[in-house]
This record gives C-alpha cells, sequence and structure tokens, in this order.
C-alpha cells in the first residue's frame, strides 16, 4: 500500500509556495497577537484622577462665567449654517 516511486519522489511539504501562503496570514496574526500583547503590557493605561468630575464642573463654571468669549465661535456657526454674512455686534460706549 505505501509505495514510493524513486524515479519522482514527492518533494517536502515546505518546498510549496502555496503552502506558505495559506500559512502566512495565521502565521501573521498570531506575531501581531504577541506585539500587542507586549505593547498592553509594557505601557499601562494612565490611572484616571479621583477628582476628574470636580476638574469637569470647574471647567463648565468657566466656560459659563463669560459668554461674550464665546460670542466668535456663537457667530461662526451661525454663518456655516445660514450663509449670511455676519453681523457685527453693537460696541459697548
Amino acid at each position: 500500500m505505501n509505495e514510493t516511486n524513486p524515479v519522482n519522489p514527492t518533494p517536502p511539504w515546505w518546498t510549496f509556495g502555496h503552502v506558505w501562503l495559506v500559512l502566512a496570514g495565521p502565521i501573521i496574526v498570531v506575531i501581531a497577537g504577541f506585539i500587542t500583547l507586549y505593547l498592553a503590557v509594557s505601557r499601562p493605561d494612565p490611572v484616571v484622577r479621583s477628582d476628574y468630575y470636580r476638574k469637569g464642573i470647574e471647567i463648565n463654571k468657566t466656560m459659563e462665567a463669560d459668554p461674550a468669549s464665546l460670542a466668535p465661535a456663537v457667530q461662526a456657526r451661525n454663518h456655516a449654517a445660514t450663509g449670511a454674512p455676519p453681523v457685527q455686534p453693537a460696541s459697548k460706549p
């Protein structure tokens, strides 16, 4: 049953290019997985500060304090939405 042909021996499997073409995808994915694991372990995420909520509230209060500082942004947003030329605000005496 197990006859070998000494005239035309079949070459080993690793000499066929199609085998390497099929194996290249999974091999690359495994290598990329190990690289990702190394990066995840060696560079931990920064810890979120415990007072992040208070800092956010402070930022919101500073933005609400002077609505005139947002006027150029509001004017540009309205101009982009309507296409009308911007109206210059009246200057204070």
